[in-house]
């Protein structure tokens, strides 16, 4: 027996190490990842332990956090996530990366984009799978989440050869005045975790298109879908020989948020999330004059008046109430209803809420998932609580449901007055308050009346009442629907809201100028030197 065996066949140190082995064993095989239900998360490139950061190679020496499936609480895998000297690294790669790709001719840039766009198409229906797992919402969800990327792909990829500014007309002589649009460099994009691969792609292929590089930091909690995703965007880069920092990621927390939003070299920030941290995060950007494009909260409303179409507000109401489990910023959560019309509509659509499948969210029959998180638990049951102690009653819902995971009945409160503080509060679970009016004037007002300005929505037939909705006297949001519901909107149209939902605007229309800084030019051609407004220096 040589020495090493006999120091490690002493009776106490093969114990401790046995007991390290069998230790390590089993929180690998206590991971879905290992399970066979689970396999095809490795179809994504993941394993039991994932590198949290990427800039052209794949590292992480930061914390190591455990991803959760909302549906019943246990561990999915590992990710280990950035340090602030990976952070440091990570940046100044990716600026590196901006010299050379802002040289590439803008339709080659939508090339690659297009390429992205087929790479999530091969792969739509598993990473659809793994949202559906990690974030949890239902399947369909999952997908549709990718489906957007890949359209925002395809709309960046025409934008590529569309971008431009005006020649517009002088007023001088042999002279022209022209806009031109440059990529503003470095992007940096904060997600959240209810959507967490569209709004990165809403970002992501637009940046890109404009001729930025960027950087990601995806939720903490969602932090496998952030890998997932960047493997996919990584394999394109790494097959056109291009610099995979990019399209760098860094996992993290508040540590790497807050170095993003302090940053310099980030020359827009991006960010999807709360309106708390939101406006600390537009604070940050502001002091030091940077650019910031703020996607926050929604206290979004549904208007139904007296000669709607029943038959479309029950569906809409339903769906855009309890998709996603009342976790999308468009989430209807107050559901604003003509005193004719009031109680037919919560008799119907507490009915239909009684028939909502809930159940695990990859399976296709369901229709309603878990929270996603523990916490968000609780703020359920304080808000229903809350609204309880404000005069507000239970028409439906509000228990937790007795089954792993979290979740909770999907609720409908009446009774309450429109400015009770709970009524006002945006509350990122399926909560729904329903309020009477009498005019069209209070309805409008009761609309705009809250701090966020998101997404709104009338029912009506009458189309003098939809164009006042449309005009400066209605609706203040940034998505003004009429006859459809609050959530749902199109890549095609600008994405955003006022107020306190943060003024920023993403996807479609013209939010490619977001990304781009605009310098006026003033071209003499000729061999005088006229002054603007007939100026005379002589």
């Amino acid at each position: 027996m040589t020495l090493d065996q006999r120091r490690f066949s002493l009776p106490g140190h093969t114990n401790k190490f046995a007991s390290v082995c069998r230790q390590q064993s089993a929180a690998m095989s206590g991971l879905l990842i290992n399970q066979p239900k689970y396999s095809w998360l490795k179809e994504l490139g993941l394993s039991e332990d994932n590198p949290g950061v990427y800039n052209g190679s794949w590292g992480g020496s930061g914390e190591v956090v455990t991803s959760y499936c909302p549906a019943n609480n246990e561990p999915i895998a590992r990710v280990t996530q950035a340090t602030l000297a990976e952070y440091e690294d990570t940046v100044q790669k990716a600026r590196e990366a901006w010299k050379m790709w802002a040289d590439v001719p803008a339709p080659k840039r939508g090339e690659i984009v297009r390429q992205i766009g087929d790479a999530l198409r091969k792969k739509i229906k598993v990473l659809g799978s793994l949202v559906s797992l990690e974030m949890g919402k239902i399947y369909v969800e999952g997908v549709g989440e990718v489906q957007e990327y890949v359209d925002v792909c395809d709309y960046a990829v025409g934008l590529s050869r569309m971008i431009g500014g005006p020649i517009l007309p002088s007023e001088r002589p042999g002279h022209a005045l022209i806009e031109q649009w440059n990529p503003v460099g470095l992007v940096g994009i904060i997600t959240a975790f209810n959507f967490p691969v569209a709004v990165y792609g809403w970002n992501n292929a637009i940046a890109l298109t404009c001729g930025n590089v960027c950087l990601w930091k995806g939720a903490p909690t969602t932090p496998l879908t952030s890998v997932a995703v960047t493997r996919i965007v990584a394999d394109v880069l790494e097959q056109n020989n291009l610099p995979g920092a990019i399209c760098s990621m860094t996992c993290g927390g508040a540590d790497i948020g807050t170095a993003m939003a302090k940053d310099e070299r980030v020359d827009l920030l991006s960010f999807t999330g709360s309106t708390h941290v939101g406006k600390m995060v537009a604070m940050t950007v502001q002091e030091r004059f940077g650019r910031k494009l703020l996607e926050l909260g929604g206290n979004n409303a549904i208007i139904v008046f007296e000669d709607a179409d029943l038959n479309l507000v029950v569906p809409s109401a339903v769906f855009a109430s309890v998709g996603t489990a009342g976790q999308r910023c468009t989430t209807t959560r107050r559901l604003i209803l003509h005193e004719s019309v009031h109680d037919t509509v919560v008799e119907r659509i507490t009915k239909a809420y009684k028939q909502v499948r809930i159940g695990d969210p990859w399976d296709p029959s369901t229709l309603y998932g878990p929270l996603h998180t523990k916490q968000a638990v609780e703020q359920y049951l304080a808000a229903i609580e809350q609204a309880k102690q404000q005069g507000g009653t239970v028409v439906c819902g509000g228990k937790v449901m007795d089954r792993p995971g979290n979740y909770v009945e999907p609720t409908i409160i009446t009774g309450l007055a429109h400015d009770a503080p709970i009524v006002q509060t945006e509350t990122f679970v399926p909560i729904l308050y329903v309020l009477k009016f009498k005019t069209e004037e209070e309805a409008f007002a009761w609309n705009n009346e809250v701090k966020q300005g998101l997404s709104s929505s009338i029912f009506t037939k009458d189309m003098g009442r939809v164009f006042r909705w449309l005009g400066p006297k209605g609706s203040d949001c940034g998505i003004v629907n009429v006859n459809i519901p609050t959530s749902g909107a199109e890549i095609g149209g600008a994405f955003g809201g006022e107020k306190h939902t943060g003024g920023g605007r993403e996807s479609g229309s013209d939010s490619w100028k977001q990304y781009m800084r605009r310098s006026t030019c003033t071209i003499n051609y000729s061999k005088d030197l006229p002054l603007a407004q007939g100026i005379k220096f002589e």
